[in-house]
């Protein structure tokens, strides 16, 4: 009894609550798998994985609810990709024709494009399958941006890219804001009877959802401003141009290793990059913090549970690269000639990998108003009674 209860997820608090961080890491992870396949089934499995982890540990805050409409915004990128196939062609060849559309007539200077035609299968499939991919990494954003508490990522970031963080932080609580506000006004019209769709409610539905981000803007800037944002302390003219050199250098580097992991043949050289990219790009945020004057209150702490949930993600990524290294038929199916998908064993258990987020982070507590908390003296009277 005492084993099970010490493996068991705790509740969710302010002492132990999961790093910000491990949720990114663990959300790029899986999106570094998505890129590394177009099997529908697998692709199927990572959406799968993160939307079990979201249901399961996100919680009742606004950016928590931003999942759905990063859902929807996939569905649509496939829909997209697949109109632009069929209207503007494919290099795909094809063997089985569907159906023909009307082809515009172009002018000789833009051989190898074309608006309509013949549309075939392998075309088709091809589309679905490119799709798809790029929809399962914005889910997987979009299980990062539901879990993640923008507010204390904002507080881990390293003092050099305060200013940065800031920008990005407000950017990205802007979607699940506004989808907050676009559910909270559609309700309060279904309540009202008024219609919530068509083109005359999205009009009317708009323009309070605009006024309502220019309200939160000119809030956050009158905060930002009342806590002295943007002070910076002087350091030396030499410390300055280590640090734009080794910040510099550090990104070039991670931007080329990511580039190298995400390519199918850049493998070998994207890692050794990604390290030493990491290791120069600490060394000059570590310096540019010297020049920050910024203090943090109750940093979180990135325990033991923050390193499992990060490992899992990147315990995926790294076994569906090595998966795609020798078994690149498995994760990549046939288009010419067209090929049933079919699920290999140990890229799907890798896949799996990733749900172990939804059992070992603290379990979110439920959202509390005023009439549900009990108040600083209820649990001691509670005891004293007892």
């Amino acid at each position: 009894m005492k084993v099970s209860t010490a493996l068991r997820a705790p509740e969710a608090t302010r002492s132990n609550a999961l790093h910000a961080g491990a949720w990114w890491i663990w959300a790029l992870g899986l999106a570094v798998a998505a890129s590394r396949t177009t099997n529908p089934l697998l692709l199927g499995m990572l959406v799968g994985v993160a939307g079990y982890v979201v249901a399961a540990r996100r919680t009742d805050a606004p950016w928590a609810r931003s999942y759905g409409a990063f859902v929807k915004l996939g569905l649509f990128v496939v829909f997209l990709r697949v109109v632009f196939s069929l209207l503007l062609g494919s290099p795909i060849p094809g063997t089985h024709p569907l159906f023909t559309l009307p082809e515009v007539p172009l002018p000789d200077w833009v051989q190898g494009v074309r608006i309509g035609g013949r549309v075939t299968a392998e075309q088709l499939v091809f589309a679905l399958y490119d799709g798809a991919k790029l929809a399962t990494l914005l889910i997987c954003v979009g299980a990062a941006n539901s879990l993640a508490n923008p507010a204390r990522l904002l507080k881990s970031l390293p003092g050099a890219l305060y200013e940065a963080g800031v920008a990005v932080v407000v950017a990205m609580t802007f979607a699940p804001n506004m989808v907050a506000d676009v559910v909270r006004l559609r309700t309060a019209r279904r309540l009202r009877g008024r219609p919530t769709g068509g083109v005359r409610a999205v009009l009317q539905i708009g323009l309070p959802v605009l006024e309502g981000a220019l309200e939160r803007s000119i809030a956050v800037a009158a905060s930002m401003d009342a806590r002295g944002y943007g002070r910076t302390a002087s350091v030396p003219a030499s410390v300055r141009r280590t640090t734009n050199l080794l910040t510099l250098g550090g990104l070039l580097g991670i931007c080329a290793g990511s580039y190298g992991l995400l390519a199918a043949e850049g493998a070998g050289y994207g890692l050794p990059l990604l390290g030493a990219g990491l290791l120069a790009a600490m060394a000059g945020l570590r310096l540019g913090g010297l020049r920050t004057v910024r203090t943090r209150y109750r940093p979180d702490r990135w325990g033991g549970r923050a390193w499992l949930v990060a490992g899992s993600g990147v315990a995926v990524a790294a076994l569906m690269i090595g998966a795609n290294a020798y078994a690149p038929e498995a994760l990549h199916p046939g288009v010419v000639p067209l090929e049933a998908p079919e699920l290999p064993l140990w890229p799907a258990l890798s896949v799996l990998v990733g749900l172990l987020p939804a059992f070992v982070a603290p379990v979110p507590a439920p959202l509390r108003g005023p009439a549900a908390d009990p108040g600083p003296g209820t649990a001691s009277a509670a005891k004293e009674k007892a």
